[in-house]
């Protein structure tokens, strides 16, 4: 049978989360809850009007085979539903909350749709307005360097609360008893990418990361590659380390940032002993290919991260080969162009930011 192409498909049947096949190609698995008396009452007057068949023939064939049936093998199915709805179609409630949350889907980015990790910050009017004055080639370093950081700081804060934490009591100054969260993990981390030219693009969304984590542990790594105009790039990170307060954020966090290269080689290495044990938060201003993300993924990868753990922004690369990453971001550009620089993009970062070279040098 083939489907065609669409934003929604609606797969309807009383064994349609039988098969674990199915119920994995699912965004929202619906189980339907009808009173048995109910559902009783329905076959009778569809079996004796549509089809013509006897009462007692309906109520035999009902306690012998359907009720059974029922009980055997579409009841189990319950247990794989993302939503119960009792009372079927009379539950308007439920119904109009299935509604809004697919509007609510449709409403989002076309790749958010396409990768179920990609998360894009609910865009307002600010953040458009940031986005357009980032963009605008014409835009002066210092107010380029304010609305980065300003932008910055909301995907931090976005990303922080995808990592894991638990419920906490605390008692208030007037006596009264507040339930919060706290993270589950010890310690944060911080990493940012230095290319051959000394520019530290990563370090750029440090100053977010510090506001929102009280210490930073920082580790160290070099990556050298080739770039398209032949020279070597060179990446590393400086390390720091500072003790936090057993209630501030636990992950190990990551900043990278995107060197064009037709491929990456691993120099040199050092990370805790202990990061298999963290969540990572990877951080990166601008990627294009998503090569360095990648480099930077499998080394944490093969100190024994688990996948799962890491948080990065990036897209289809990063999407394609480590689908159980969530990816955190505040706005998704058009397209590469054949020279792999972000379309409309917003020049060259480190450039921009920190005033060297060229402001309008594709990113």
């Amino acid at each position: 049978m083939h489907v065609n192409p669409s934003d929604v498909i609606i797969l309807d049947g009383i064994l349609i989360l039988h098969d674990p096949r199915v119920r994995d190609l699912m965004n929202m698995k619906i189980f339907v809850d009808s009173d048995s008396d109910v559902r009783l009452a329905r076959r009778i007057q569809r079996d004796t009007v549509e089809r013509n068949r006897n009462i007692q023939y309906l109520l035999d064939q009902y306690a012998k085979y359907v009720k059974p049936g029922f009980e055997d093998f579409i009841h189990p199915t319950k247990k794989h539903a993302d939503v119960i709805i009792p009372r079927g179609a009379d539950n308007d409630v439920a119904i109009n909350l299935i509604v809004e949350h697919i509007r609510t889907k449709l409403g989002q980015h076309d790749l958010c749709k396409i990768y179920s990790n990609v998360f894009v910050r609910h865009s307002t009017f600010q953040i458009r307005g940031m986005h357009r004055l980032v963009r605008n080639a014409k835009t002066t370093k210092h107010d380029f360097v304010f609305y980065v950081d300003r932008l910055i700081r909301l995907v931090v804060e976005h990303g922080l609360g995808h990592l894991p934490f638990t419920e906490k009591q605390i008692i208030t100054p007037t006596g009264s008893v507040y339930s919060g969260v706290v993270s589950v993990s010890a310690c944060v981390e911080s990493l940012s990418l230095e290319d051959v030219k000394g520019i530290k693009p990563g370090e750029s969304m440090e100053n977010a990361l510090r506001a929102c984590c009280k210490g930073i542990k920082i580790g160290k790594i070099l990556i050298h590659g080739e770039g398209n105009s032949g020279r070597q790039v060179n990446s590393r990170f400086k390390p720091t380390c500072a003790p936090l307060d057993k209630y501030t954020y636990s992950s190990l966090i990551f900043q990278i940032v995107y060197v064009q290269q037709r491929f990456k080689m691993l120099i040199y290495e050092k990370l805790p002993s202990d990061i298999a044990s963290r969540h990572v938060l990877l951080l990166d201003p601008v990627l294009a290919s998503g090569n360095s993300a990648v480099k930077a993924i499998s080394v944490r990868l093969s100190k024994g991260v688990p996948e799962s753990n890491i948080v990065p922004e990036g897209l289809h690369t990063v999407c394609n080969k480590y689908p159980k990453l969530k990816i955190v971001t505040s706005e998704i550009d058009t397209t590469l162009n054949k020279d792999l620089h972000v379309i409309p993009g917003m020049g060259e970062f480190g450039d921009r930011y920190f005033g060297t070279g060229s402001r309008v040098t594709p990113s």
